[in-house]
């Protein structure tokens, strides 16, 4: 089952924010994450917040579209009574799940919610997440047209055993389909993969990267797969019937994936994903490491508006319950202090190319600067110019980098 929602404060019923939100906030971005929690099945190694058809009790999909468009109402009015500057949205993601299993007139409909609320800045990055079995060739025409500019693929493998284990059910022939198609309609692509996987070599790995990269994406990320508490590959895991990941595979399969993709023409912006060039890098995911606002729409979906974070309850029901009496459907927040941030704002931008400053380190983090460039883990250059940007070793021993540049 999906994780936890984390323990903090309550949140008001009428979602009111502090006014201190409204510090800054014309040097800030905005976005909007609207969360579609519908899967057609329950991936073994997946904790998102999704729900496949026998999970759902009290509500139907087909009614989802109002509720989210309910909840973009009420979060322009929330924003507009914190005094917020009119601030039209940057990025709009729709993830998941898999936003795709609705029509897309339902996907058009909280798209134009978004537009009326905040409207679109222009060349706004507008992406859809998307199963190669979730869309056809009109289908993603018809993206193109209520809106979207950007498509991305859950392809995680090109091998069938590695996908059988991950409980993915399309057939990887079917992805130059889809990506042809998403071309031909006008849209970027993106393609997302996933390493590690328990009985997967490092020539399944290839294989995996050879295939996404003939396709030419404009974008492409890569996960190395982390088991989660609760879900059934832990299970399997902790009953032996499947192999856990192996760290030193993974750490082989990053590294092949690297070099991969800098041969190819793609350049690493972030330590999980690589653009083609700059204008291709995920506009959106950059706002959640560089400590954008944005506001979450659905069912568990996080937000952050000025150092303010909440997020949703979790079920279906309980958010159309909560929705329909005219309240926010937040289950809690948390103000975040101002070292808070600053800790945050390390953990986060060390992680992405443009770097680190180093105004943001404490003391004792600006020391530990040269035993990183020491150790082969920090680039030298970058940091006499300010930066702390990681090497590609680095980037493999990133949480250890972040602990040494936060140690007291």
């Amino acid at each position: 089952m999906p994780s936890a929602l984390p323990i903090a404060d309550p949140a008001p019923a009428d979602g009111l924010l502090p006014s201190s939100v409204a510090d800054g906030a014309g040097e800030r971005d905005f976005g909007v994450y609207v969360h579609v929690p519908f899967c057609r099945v329950r991936c073994g190694y997946c904790d998102f917040n999704t729900y496949t058809a026998a999970e759902i009790r009290g509500v139907k999909q087909s009614d989802y579209a109002g509720q989210a468009i309910a909840e973009v109402a009420l979060a322009a009015d929330v924003l507009r009574r914190a005094d917020l500057p009119t601030r039209a949205a940057q990025t709009v993601f729709f993830g998941g799940g898999t936003p795709t299993l609705l029509p897309v007139a339902d996907l058009a409909a909280m798209l134009a919610a978004v537009k009326d609320a905040w409207g679109l800045a222009p060349g706004a990055e507008v992406t859809t997440e998307a199963n190669p079995d979730s869309v056809d060739a009109a289908s993603l025409l018809a993206v193109k047209r209520a809106g979207f500019t950007r498509v991305s693929f859950g392809m995680q493998s090109a091998v069938p055993h590695v996908l059988a284990t991950l409980e993915r059910t399309h057939d990887p022939a079917r992805v130059p389909l889809v990506v042809q198609w998403a071309r031909d309609a006008g849209l970027q692509v993106s393609l997302d993969l996933i390493y590690g996987t328990p009985g997967e070599s490092l020539g399944d790995w290839a294989a995996s990267l050879d295939l996404a990269l003939a396709q030419n994406p404009d974008h492409l990320s890569a996960y190395a797969l982390i088991v989660e508490d609760g879900t059934k590959l832990a299970r399997q895991i902790s009953r032996g019937e499947v192999a856990p990941p192996d760290d030193d595979l993974q750490a082989d399969m990053y590294d092949l994936a690297d070099a991969s993709l800098a041969a190819a023409g793609f350049g690493w912006y972030e330590v999980s994903n690589w653009a083609r060039s700059a204008e291709n890098r995920s506009r959106h995911n950059l706002a959640y490491w560089t400590g954008q606002d944005w506001w979450g729409i659905g069912p568990g979906a996080h937000s952050h508006v000025g150092g303010v974070r909440w997020w949703n309850v979790k079920h279906p029901a309980a958010y159309a319950s909560r929705l329909a009496a005219n309240e926010s459907p937040a289950a809690g927040r948390e103000t975040l202090d101002p070292e808070t941030r600053r800790v945050e704002a390390v953990l986060l931008r060390s992680r992405v190319s443009d770097g680190l400053p180093t105004s943001l380190l404490d003391a004792a983090g600006r020391t530990a600067v040269a035993g990183l460039i020491a150790d082969g883990l920090v680039e030298g250059a970058a940091a006499l110019k300010g930066r702390v940007v990681l090497t590609r070793s680095g980037r493999l021993l990133a949480d250890a980098v972040v602990r040494r540049l936060l140690a007291d």
